[in-house]
């Protein structure tokens, strides 16, 4: 399983020479299996950067998005298989109480926010999530809900023997007492990213920030670290990474939180163009 790191910034993009390393565009990952079927998580400005690497003669790609806040769908109506009549677009995401998922998008997908109906893209189906497991191709994928304001689901992804874990905005930390975590089945996530051999995990905020923003659905570096040592993942990547922050920030931010924390696996901070060959021992590379 081939996994890219598109896009790594959250809330809104932040380009510019200050975050050329780590990237300024919005959550988006790229996800092959060995036998070519191709998913992408969440639609955020990063996904533009797949469409160099999309096989001409693909006939179907699946976009999983963890929930509809606009740094995780701003990219998604300038995605151009979308308009594409031979590519089948199947798009996985949550449904509200009152609405289903192409409903919801539709409120994005149209006018005055954006000048093409959701309803004149030409092969696009919509899928409400959460459900039971379901398989793409050889992918074996669950979407559980997790912490985070309005409805946001994590995905756990199965596939070439190696299991990837989503979880982008994710604050498992809320209503832990005092800094002791609550038993697995109280613990969002847990269940979902136990023994994950790659953690793509939310770390937005440095413990001072976070604790000014206790709710709003993120996490600092040291919680990323605890949640990764409770589920027992063999890797993490801090993702969703504040706008504020350049490179030096996060450079620095994850030099502490390691020496602060001594996390009990492998780490690094998560970068545009990474690649990630999962099955076996999990490598990393950097691209360009």
């Amino acid at each position: 399983m081939r996994v890219t790191l598109l896009g790594t910034r959250g809330s809104m993009p932040a380009p510019g020479r200050a975050t050329a390393h780590y990237g300024g565009n919005t959550p988006s990952v790229a996800v092959r299996a060995s036998d070519g079927t191709q998913l992408v998580l969440d639609a955020g400005t990063g996904i533009c950067r797949l469409v160099g690497d999309i096989p001409e003669d693909i006939s179907r790609i699946d976009i999983l998005l963890t929930h509809l806040h606009m740094d995780h769908i701003q990219g998604l109506g300038f995605f151009g298989p979308l308009y594409h009549p031979g590519i089948a677009i199947h798009i996985w995401g949550p449904a509200s109480s009152t609405l289903p998922l192409d409903s919801r998008l539709t409120r994005y997908l149209s006018p005055p926010l954006f000048p093409v109906h959701l309803r004149d893209l030409p092969s696009v189906t919509c899928h409400d999530l959460p459900c039971p497991a379901f398989e793409i191709g050889p992918f074996r994928i669950r979407a559980s809900l997790v912490c985070h304001p309005n409805t946001t689901v994590g995905y756990r992804i199965e596939a070439d023997g190696a299991t990837l874990v989503y979880l982008p905005d994710h604050e498992p930390a809320l209503g832990q007492r005092n800094g002791d975590w609550r038993e697995p089945e109280w613990t969002s996530g847990h269940e979902l990213a136990a023994g994950a051999d790659l953690l793509i995990h939310d770390a937005q905020f440095t413990d001072e920030q976070y604790a000014e923003r206790i709710g709003w659905g993120h996490s600092s570096y040291r919680q990323a670290f605890e949640f990764a040592a409770r589920v027992g993942a063999k890797q993490v990547v801090l993702f969703h990474h504040d706008p504020s922050h350049d490179d030096a920030t996060l450079e620095r931010m994850l030099a502490q939180a390691i020496q602060c924390c001594k996390p009990s696996c492998r780490v690094e901070c998560g970068s545009e163009g990474t690649v990630f060959e999962l099955g076996g021992k999990p490598r990393a590379k950097k691209t360009v």
